[in-house]
């Protein structure tokens, strides 16, 4: 016990992994361990191919670009210490190490967030001003929104481990949780985290209702504009290129809203279930987004079969 002092009464914290489940954490590896591999392959193939082909040289494709290499960036904060755990029983982490993932878990998680609402602002320019999409959407303007993307998460999550810092803990320092998450850590402090908890619901509130908001607004601009065509083919085709931005969308933002809602009203929900879907948000989006773009974006799917052939024969001449 340290009294007042802020420095922390525990120098680590013993992450359960899946609270209930931990006699299936061996099985429970399987899924982690396949969505973590599909992730690093699946957006290494799109960042690859975009890099690759200067046809894809568009707004569109750098922002997938961007959403790819964050993708990477959040499963790689999640998924090996999670296989550490399932694997190695390695449960103790680090108080220092504990919070540089918690922020680098929601930094990356805000930055996508950032990034959906560019991308729907392009789908808004491409649709609703095709003939000043090259005018609008610049290069340095799509840089811009990158930086601004990662700005914001960087600065709006870095308080929460500097409260966290001045926070003490006495007597609970087992996390039932598979990573450090902000509310899961806070949780085991005994002294006062109304500050904690109000700025991690701000951060939350801001930063869903303003994205959700402008990717509705968007969305919602785009279907007058479509439905306004005359052809119904072209009314398809418009609805076809953002099919895969919305599956993304929904992907995301439900499970992470259940998260949310969960450790403020979500008393009865099994902590099993709270856990798993919380984990979902951070594992699955990144998995899926390759295959949901690949399969819908009809440049990538024929260059990934070019460039798969063009590899191929260079080494069947050697």
């Amino acid at each position: 016990m340290l009294g007042n002092s802020t420095i922390p009464s525990f120098s680590s914290f013993f992450l359960v992994g899946i609270p209930g489940l931990e006699v299936f954490h061996c099985w429970l590896s399987i899924p982690v361990c396949f969505l973590y591999a599909l992730t690093l392959i699946g957006n290494g193939f799109i960042i690859l191919v975009i890099k690759e082909e200067s046809s894809l040289h568009q707004p569109m494709f750098f922002f997938l670009c961007m959403l790819a290499f964050d993708d990477i960036a959040i499963a790689s904060t999640t998924a090996p210490r999670m296989l550490d755990i399932f694997w190695l029983d390695a449960h103790v982490i680090g108080f220092d190490v504990c919070l540089a993932q918690m922020y680098l878990v929601h930094t990356f998680s805000i930055i996508e967030s950032a990034l959906l609402v560019a991308m729907a602002f392009d789908r808004y320019v491409a649709i609703c001003h095709p003939l000043h999409y090259t005018t609008i959407l610049t290069t340095p303007l799509v840089i811009k929104l990158g930086v601004i993307s990662v700005a914001r998460g960087a600065i709006m999550v870095l308080p929460c481990p500097l409260l966290i810092k001045q926070l003490r803990y006495c007597t609970q320092n087992v996390i039932r949780h598979a990573y450090c998450e902000h509310m899961a850590v806070v949780k085991l402090a005994c002294s006062d985290t109304y500050i904690n908890r109000s700025y991690g619901i701000f951060v939350a509130l801001s930063v869903i209702l303003l994205d959700i908001g402008l990717i509705s607004l968007s969305y919602v601009k785009i279907l007058q504009a479509v439905f306004r065509l005359s052809s119904k083919d072209a009314r398809s085709k418009a609805l076809g290129t953002c099919a895969a931005h919305i599956c993304t969308i929904l992907i995301i933002y439900i499970p992470s809203l259940f998260s949310f809602l969960t450790h403020r009203i979500g008393k009865r929900v099994p902590p099993s279930v709270h856990i798993i879907f919380a984990t979902i948000y951070l594992l699955v989006p990144p998995a899926v987004n390759p295959l949901v773009y690949g399969v819908k974006t009809k440049q990538i799917r024929e260059l990934v079969v070019i460039l798969f052939f063009r590899r191929k024969d260079k080494v069947s001449k050697h």
